[in-house]
């Protein structure tokens, strides 16, 4: 990958408590342009990222994730394509206050993320409190949290959290593909999530909006 000038791949002690050299600047320094930015956590191959950065030129689109075997199928079709308005990070989303600045970006997708079902482990989802807060320090003032997935634990984990914390929740479905959803939704499928479909599982979407200054709390231990 370090062939694709659209992919970012720093080492730890880079961005360890440091800021890295696009953060603040991604618009202007990287795609030159003043184009809003939204955020793909857990991008895997880059599906969606992609698919949104095709459906979408005049956006920004960041893909984030830590498996480079995987991003590197997302980067490389970018790179072909000359798909321009897109690029990649391999890191840790545990890191992503060292890659953007406060509301620098606009949404944040959360695509078939790691239900993290095992007991106590609700502090790993995506949409766990502790990661919210990371997530509001670089995103807009109520900025959207978009989610989907199969897992009804975790659509119903993350709707509870919103509910707790008096989020603004836009949309919320557990059967997206039988109800009337936003067409930004339906327009994008990844592989796996072709693979749920046909496997008759509901795929769950929710959207709600992260004020910037709220800290989140999490549920009570003894929750899913």
């Amino acid at each position: 990958m370090k062939t694709f000038d659209n992919v970012f791949q720093p080492a730890i002690e880079q961005v360890f408590h440091k800021d890295f050299e696009f953060k603040g600047h991604w618009a202007s320094r990287y795609f030159r342009n003043k184009h809003p930015i939204i955020l793909e956590l857990g991008c895997g191959k880059g599906e969606y990222t992609i698919g949104l950065a095709e459906s979408f030129p005049d956006i920004n689109f960041i893909g984030i994730d830590i498996k480079g075997a995987r991003i590197w199928t997302g980067a490389r079709k970018a790179y072909l394509e000359k798909i321009l308005n897109v690029a990649f990070i391999r890191t840790r989303i545990e890191f992503v206050n060292s890659f953007f600045s406060p509301a620098e970006v606009d949404e944040i997708w959360l695509t078939f993320p790691d239900p993290q079902l095992k007991k106590r482990r609700n502090k790993k989802r995506l949409t766990a409190a502790r990661f919210l807060n990371l997530y509001r320090k670089v995103l807009k003032d109520n900025g959207i949290i978009h989610l989907k997935t199969d897992n009804p634990i975790l659509y119903e984990y993350t709707l509870e959290l919103a509910r707790l914390n008096k989020l603004r929740v836009e949309y919320a479905t557990n059967n997206l593909y039988g109800s009337e959803s936003p067409e930004l939704v339906h327009g994008i499928r990844t592989f796996y999530e072709k693979q749920f479909i046909e496997e008759g599982l509901n795929i769950h979407y929710l959207q709600f909006r992260l004020p910037s200054g709220k800290n989140i709390m999490e549920q009570a231990e003894g929750g899913e």
